[in-house]
């Protein structure tokens, strides 16, 4: 029953407690949340308060509900590790120092290639106010859009839509999608257009899905992304932007993302 001093609303109380048979594990992924009848018999309130309290759940991304089949504890996401020392290795595949690159999920030993797939497609467009900030250039200016979609094992992880100077690309291979994916990915790119990375910048938002970007990553409700945005820079000045991606989105709940800062000892 709940509480009717509390100065928590019932549905509140509710949501709490069906949250913990979810969080201590006795719930686990797939289970069948009791039905609404009994949720209030079981606390003592009206339909809608248990309707409030299971879409207070639904919100947190923890069940999903089925039209005509119920609620169910949503399954736990597969969590893969996004490390910022993939920029290092690729570069040190492209300068020829390492043997094999980083992936875009840094795969795991033994993963097999035939589990991560790439939908990508380029366009040519005018830079506006935002790209051509990141870039250094002028709005208006030419550049190369890319936009590309990640599986793994089916599932859509990963979109991001990148940027590089139409100058510095044009009848180039990088220019040309069928060359996707490209073993050491931009870094590699760049070096073989005679401009290495010599900086990443990134800046990371959390934020709620966009309609399009829930329904391509195929993203349970109440579950936010984290939203990336990259410049690469190339020169011993390390201050000439060549490459923005603006952006790159991943589902919170899938992802973990790792970096590492190296301190002199002053």
């Amino acid at each position: 029953m709940t509480d009717p001093l509390s100065d928590r609303p019932a549905y509140r109380q509710v949501a709490d407690r069906l949250r913990q048979h979810i969080d201590s594990g006795e719930w686990a992924p797939k289970h069948k949340l009791p039905s609404e009848s009994e949720l209030m018999g079981q606390f003592g309130v009206s339909r809608v308060t248990v309707r409030l309290a299971v879409g207070a759940l639904r919100s947190e991304g923890l069940i999903v509900t089925r039209q005509g089949r119920g609620s169910y504890v949503r399954d736990r996401e597969p969590t893969r590790r996004v490390a910022a020392a993939r920029y290092i290795q690729d570069a040190g595949f492209a300068a020829g120092r390492v043997s094999e690159p980083a992936t875009v999920f840094v795969a795991g030993p033994g993963d097999e290639p035939s589990r991560y797939r790439l939908e990508r497609s380029f366009h040519e467009e005018r830079a506006n106010d935002h790209v051509a900030g990141l870039l250094g250039m002028g709005v208006g200016d030419l550049v190369l859009e890319r936009r590309f979609l990640f599986f793994v094992d089916e599932r859509p992880e990963r979109m991001s839509t990148s940027y590089l100077p139409l100058d510095l690309v044009k009848g180039s291979p990088v220019a040309d999608p069928a060359n996707e994916p490209w073993p050491g990915g931009t870094i590699a790119q760049l070096n073989s257009l005679g401009r290495p990375v010599s900086r990443v910048e990134e800046s990371v938002l959390a934020r709620m899905p966009t309609p399009e970007e829930g329904q391509t990553l195929r993203i349970a409700a109440g579950v936010p992304v984290l939203v990336i945005t990259r410049r690469m820079f190339s020169g011993q000045e390390r201050d000439q932007p060549v490459e923005a991606a603006a952006d790159i989105v991943l589902p919170a709940d899938r992802v973990i993302l790792e970096y590492v800062i190296d301190i002199d000892d002053p």
